[in-house]
């Protein structure tokens, strides 16, 4: 499983133009591989500033796993559910910047210690948060392009309305459909 996800991540990044260490890749198969087998710790049902500002008052390695898991849990949610967002009245900018500054805290946890001196992979996933969550959306939009029947053709076709994936568009041209923007028609 570990394989693939690092596959479908290295061609999301390609795709989307992104420069990415290879840390940092293996951190996201890494997060895709934990969230597809059930593996990530359950989420806090709080509002996510009441999370960073309860993890920020937390200390040591508390607060580490907590800015941490704040940051994927953001991240995972925007790339695969971001597009849904607004229509549900969350603003994305506001909640990508609190995964970035989550990601960013547990960074200078990290550089605050001398023992750490590999690859700075938070403070990448931080500076980079907007772009990797189109990461993220890339591999979502890839695993909804396979149709096997006419609700997976629906979803994939409701994804591209709300997203304007290109490449849920040649997916969907591929199918027979020719998405339209404008009068909500497909031809």
């Amino acid at each position: 499983m570990e394989a693939y996800f690092e596959t479908i991540v290295h061609d999301a990044i390609v795709a989307r133009r992104v420069q990415a260490t290879e840390a940092a890749e293996h951190y996201l198969a890494g997060l895709l591989v934990d969230y597809a087998k059930g593996q990530q710790p359950r989420t806090d049902d709080a509002p996510l500033t009441f999370q960073l500002r309860d993890a920020l008052e937390s200390s040591g390695a508390e607060r580490f796993s907590r800015l941490q898991q704040l940051g994927d849990g953001v991240l995972y949610l925007m790339g695969f559910f971001g597009a849904s967002l607004p229509q549900r009245g969350a603003d994305p900018d506001y909640i990508m910047k609190v995964g970035s500054s989550a990601y960013g805290h547990a960074s200078a946890m990290l550089r605050g210690h001398e023992a750490s001196s590999g690859p700075d992979v938070l403070a990448e996933l931080s500076k980079k948060f907007d772009r990797f969550v189109g990461v993220l959306g890339e591999v979502a939009d890839g695993a909804l392009s396979v149709v096997r029947d006419d609700v997976s053709l629906l979803r994939l076709y409701e994804r591209w309305q709300r997203t304007g994936s290109e490449r849920l568009a040649q997916n969907l041209a591929g199918l027979g459909l020719c998405p339209m923007r404008g009068d909500g028609a497909v031809h």
